[in-house]
């Protein structure tokens, strides 16, 4: 079995691990660290997992587990391995910003790889250190590296994303509390969120010269989970020559799924998909792009990049199914 530790098991990311890993054939976990809960049951904060597990949070580590979870804050998961050693043979996947571009990929003489993987399977399935994608990140570059790919960016990218509550984390801010998000609709961080660095990144792999901007306005919905991206951008050929592109570019992809009809967030909801449509519009080919934000936007990639450094199936773990009703 997979011996698995959680770092900062309280909130929402690592709660949506918690579920999945509960129910993995090859996985046992074996602590789930929260210094603010420590020695409180995981079903006193994650409540649905009253009956699923007998779990105590810790505030110890054991260093000799083969993978390790960070679930931490943006900026606290490089402090956290400065102050805590593990064994050379464990593997680390972080779901947080700190290692996800290239500037700060190497740290400690660690290399994370950046976890996308339809991007970088080959790489994902020798690393043994894994900097997860932003949940923003993975819609809107799932979205676009098949024009990428066949080198078609060629003017500005617009990018429209809104996401769930969820998306903030569990701490408390005037935009978080309940009587302020239900009933309401905002833009944050407009063209200058912190997710546009790993986009950037991608695009400049896999497009030669790529110089676009990328005009993105990330939106809060009133609604739990969930992410809603629409893409638009110049492309000269046809609706069918955007579709064959995608379906060749995707057609290995375990998660990734061209429709033809167009899209809503219940259908991928609790699952680790994304699903795409595509829609020309004079010389304009627009590109909508869902996921949920908690398990395809982060613990569910996370997972399937575990999947892919021990040599499983993608799926393994995954077989999520979406709450349509």
């Amino acid at each position: 079995m997979i011996q698995v530790g959680i770092i900062g098991g309280a909130g929402y990311t690592a709660g949506e691990l918690i579920r999945i890993l509960l129910f993995h054939q090859y996985v046992s976990i074996n602590f789930v660290y929260s210094t603010s809960n420590a020695g409180n049951a995981l079903s006193d904060v994650h409540q649905d997992l009253i009956g699923s597990t007998d779990l105590i949070f810790t505030n110890t580590i054991n260093p000799e587990i083969d993978v390790l979870f960070l679930c931490l804050g943006h900026g606290n998961s490089k402090a956290f391995l400065a102050e805590h050693s593990f064994s050379s043979d464990t593997k680390i996947i972080d779901l947080s910003n700190d290692f996800r571009l290239m500037e700060d990929a190497i740290y400690q003489g660690k290399q994370f790889v950046y976890g996308l993987p339809e991007l970088q399977q080959e790489y994902i399935q020798k690393a043994d250190y894994i900097a997860n994608p932003g949940c923003f990140a993975t819609a809107l570059q799932l979205a676009l590296l098949p024009l990428a790919f066949h080198q078609k960016i060629e003017g500005a990218i617009h990018a429209n994303a809104v996401t769930g509550a969820t998306g903030a984390g569990t701490s408390l801010s005037p935009t978080t509390h309940f009587t302020w998000r239900d009933n309401n609709f905002s833009h944050y961080k407009v063209f200058e969120h912190q997710h546009l660095g790993e986009i950037h990144q991608s695009m400049d792999q896999v497009q030669s010269r790529f110089d676009s901007d990328i005009h993105f306005i990330p939106c809060r919905g009133n609604f739990s989970r969930g992410i809603f991206a629409t893409v638009y951008t110049q492309f000269e050929g046809s609706l069918e020559e955007a579709q064959t592109m995608y379906r060749d570019y995707y057609q290995d992809a375990t998660f990734t799924h061209v429709s033809d009809k167009p899209l809503h967030l219940k259908q991928v909801v609790n699952t680790n998909k994304c699903l795409l449509h595509l829609f020309k519009h004079k010389d304009q080919l627009l590109i909508t792009s869902c996921i949920d934000n908690l398990v395809k936007g982060a613990s569910g990639q996370a997972v399937q990049n575990m999947n892919l450094m021990f040599g499983l199936e993608e799926t393994e773990g995954l077989q999520l199914k979406a709450t349509y009703f």
